[in-house]
């Protein structure tokens, strides 16, 4: 426990110093807790669809396609709402816009409960989506800007492993409701009140209580600090300490926040921060980065990762499926007769337990991969998981047998993991005045691949689904030659740009 040093404690500290005086405690176990609660209500709401799309199908009557865009929409949202999401942030503070995120996101997300067809569900989710979309972004910033720099890859990783545990925890919450067969008919609506209008409003529901969660915590300190409210800031500080260290630590003692003046080099206009990323040395890696991002789709799988799983459940339990591949399955399915005792169009439950492994695979394979990851670099690391995860994806349909080729699909699945090493990369190739409008202009080549990926893999699930496979593992597996062309980070030195470059 910190007793306080007087000599340090009375004269003035940076403000990375201030935070390791606060501590990790109490106060920053509450904050981990509350981010990794929003990013499952970002997830409930972003990705809801995953489960509602199968779910709704019967009652919509919505055709494949009409699917693809269902799915696809709320991807929209997420494109578009991030980058306002941030600089609202940025304008108005974490904290308040996260308020505003979680409570209209819930609000919009409910209210598509009563769609009357498929446009309106699409509309009102890709809305609710583009609400949501600052969620994750403003709550990793808000718990890293509040916590010693010592504790940061620590919450980060937690906080990582629960979002990709989210998708898991979303299919347990749907496995109670989705089998219900009540349905209400409401006549000013012309709609029935069923299972999956009533899964959407539990969905909402994770978002209502964060906003009250939010409340309890402080704003981002350094956010405070960065408005030129230093004494804010340093009450803030104090209020962790007390929390973190408990009421029988000294009070914290800080008379003022030494002014760093990293910021102060920083591009003074819009022009000096885009440009350098076009020019050399750094145009080099915002394509190569670029080009990774789009390789990597993955997230086009995860998306019809229920329905796919739904489907291998349903022809392996009639016992004919099991000495066929997944897309001889998948094709099989498509003709399996109705089981009259199930309600139509519900998700079978084992097939959501299939979701909730998947998950939690994708959150211990994140673990370990961080034990290693410093020992063998983050590009290597990269260029091993693209390899093994993209062999795997092809080799799925190459085994006559049902769970040998599930098993090398959720190995195919473990890919989505090199996300986090391709962020963790490009934050260390590009220097700090660069850096976020860098990882922003690299991660959204890679969304809108996604957003083409879903309706390309949507329609060739239905027509040819080895063509699918073969073609996003064969293309996620190449990814590891584009990666061979970075420097590996054990010697990596973040290239500055020249001076004149922006001139």
């Amino acid at each position: 426990m910190y007793n306080g040093n007087k000599k340090e404690n009375d004269g003035k500290v940076s403000f990375d110093t201030a935070l390791d005086l606060a501590g990790f405690g109490l106060y920053s176990y509450n904050l981990t807790a509350l981010t990794g609660f929003i990013i499952i209500a970002y997830v409930c709401i972003a990705f809801g669809t995953t489960i509602i799309i199968p779910a709704s199908a019967c009652e919509l009557g919505t055709t494949n396609a009409q699917q693809g865009f269902i799915a696809s929409g709320p991807l929209i949202g997420v494109l578009l709402g991030g980058v306002f999401g941030g600089y609202l942030g940025d304008k108005f503070g974490r904290r308040r816009m996260l308020f505003v995120a979680l409570l209209s996101a819930s609000a919009v997300n409910a209210l598509a409960s009563i769609s009357v067809d498929w446009i309106m569900l699409l509309i009102l989710q890709s809305i609710a989506s583009f609400c949501a979309a600052g969620k994750y972004s403003l709550s990793m910033t808000m718990l890293s800007e509040s916590v010693p720099m010592a504790k940061r890859n620590l919450v980060v990783l937690l906080v990582t492993s629960i979002f990709l545990l989210a998708q898991g925890i979303m299919a347990v919450i749907a496995i109670p409701i989705i089998p219900l067969s009540f349905s209400f008919y409401l006549p000013n609506l012309g709609i029935y009140w069923n299972s999956w209008r009533t899964l959407l409003l539990v969905y909402s529901a994770p978002g209502l209580l964060a906003a009250v969660w939010l409340l309890m915590v402080k704003e981002s300190p350094k956010y405070i600090y960065s408005q030129g409210r230093e004494q804010e800031a340093i009450d803030i500080i104090k209020s962790m300490h007390r929390l973190n260290m408990g009421r029988s630590a000294e009070e914290l003692q800080i008379s003022g926040l030494i002014y760093e003046n990293q910021e102060s080099s920083g591009p003074s206009s819009a022009k000096e921060q885009i440009v350098p990323l076009f020019k050399m040395p750094l145009l080099k890696y915002t394509i190569l980065m670029t080009i990774l991002f789009v390789f990597q789709q993955v997230g086009a799988f995860a998306i019809w990762l229920p329905t796919i799983a739904n489907q291998f459940v349903q022809i392996v339990e009639t016992g004919e499926g099991t000495d066929q591949s997944l897309c001889s399955i998948l094709s099989n399915s498509i003709d399996v007769p109705a089981d009259p005792d199930a309600v139509p169009c519900s998700l079978n439950v084992i097939s959501l337990l299939i979701v909730l492994a998947v998950g939690a695979l994708q959150s211990i394979a994140n673990g370990l991969l961080s034990l290693i990851v410093n020992r063998v670099g983050r590009r290597n690391m990269a260029m091993v998981v693209a390899v093994v995860c993209g062999l795997a994806g092809i080799i799925t349909n190459l085994i006559p047998n049902a769970y040998a080729s599930i098993a090398f699909f959720v190995i195919f699945m473990l890919g989505i993991l090199i996300v986090g090493l391709y962020t963790a990369i490009a934050v260390a190739l590009f220097p700090t005045s660069l850096r976020a409008l860098a990882v922003a202009l690299t991660m959204t080549g890679g969304r809108i691949g996604t957003f083409a990926s879903v309706q390309i893999l949507n329609l060739l699930l239905e027509v040819n689904c080895d063509a699918g496979f073969y073609l996003f593992s064969s293309i996620f597996a190449s990814s590891a030659i584009v990666a061979a062309f970075l420097p590996n980070d054990k010697y990596l030195q973040t290239p500055q740009p020249k001076k004149d470059d922006t001139s």
